[in-house]
C-alpha cells in the first residue's frame, strides 16, 4: 500500500512537471491501470476501452471528492478538465483488454441472472454489459474489482452514486459475488 501511495505522489508531480502530450500523460496512468490496459492488481480497473463519458464523469467525481480512492484522489488534483477529457477520449479508443476469467460456474452465473433480473441491471448497463456514454462497461471487468465496487456501493464507501447504491441493497452479498463473478466471466 505504502508503495502505491508513493506512485501517486509522484505521479501527481510528474503530471505537471513533464508529461506535455495526452500520451505521456495516459502512460503514467499505467503504473497502476497497467501499461497494456491490465492492472496488477485486481481491484483495480480496467480503463481501457471503458465509456469516454463514464472515465470523465469518474475522474471529476474524485476531484470534487464524491468518489475517494488514496491513489487517484491525490492525482485528480492535478488534472485540469480538458486532460481529463483528453484522457477519456484517449483510453475510451484502446481496444478492451482480455482478463482471460472463465466463464461463471453454473450455480454462479444462475444466482447472478435472478439477482439482474429483479434489480434490471442491463436497462442501464445494457443487455451486454457494455454500458454507453456514461454509463460503464461491465463485462470482462476484473471480478475483485467488481465486487469490491458493488459492496462499496452497499456501505456507502462509494457514494458518487446513490441510485447504485439503493439497487444494490436489494442483491444478497452471495448474490453480489455471483454477479461479479458472472459479469468477469464475460
Amino acid at each position: 500500500m505504502l508503495r502505491s501511495v508513493a506512485v501517486a505522489a509522484l505521479l501527481a508531480g510528474a503530471t505537471a512537471a513533464w508529461a506535455d502530450t495526452i500520451e505521456e500523460k495516459a502512460a503514467l496512468c499505467g503504473a497502476c491501470h497497467g501499461e497494456k490496459g491490465l492492472p496488477e492488481d485486481p481491484v483495480t480497473p480496467i480503463i481501457w476501452g471503458q465509456n469516454a463519458g463514464y472515465l470523465y464523469l469518474e475522474f471529476r467525481d474524485f476531484q470534487k471528492g464524491t468518489r475517494k480512492d488514496y491513489r487517484m484522489t491525490p492525482i485528480a488534483q492535478y488534472v485540469v478538465q480538458q486532460d481529463a477529457l483528453a484522457l477519456a477520449e484517449y483510453f475510451a479508443a484502446k481496444p478492451w483488454p482480455s482478463t482471460g476469467a472463465p466463464s461463471a460456474a453454473k450455480a454462479d452465473k444462475d444466482a447472478a441472472m435472478v439477482a439482474i433480473n429483479s434489480v434490471v441491471c442491463t436497462s442501464c448497463h445494457l443487455e451486454q454489459f457494455q454500458g454507453d456514454s456514461s454509463i460503464p462497461r461491465l463485462a470482462g471487468q476484473e471480478r475483485d474489482y467488481l465486487a469490491k465496487t458493488m459492496t462499496d456501493f452497499r456501505t456507502g464507501a462509494r457514494a458518487n452514486n446513490p441510485g447504485m447504491s439503493d439497487l444494490i441493497h436489494t442483491v444478497t452479498p452471495d448474490q453480489l459475488i455471483a454477479i461479479a463473478a458472472y459479469l468477469a466471466g464475460l
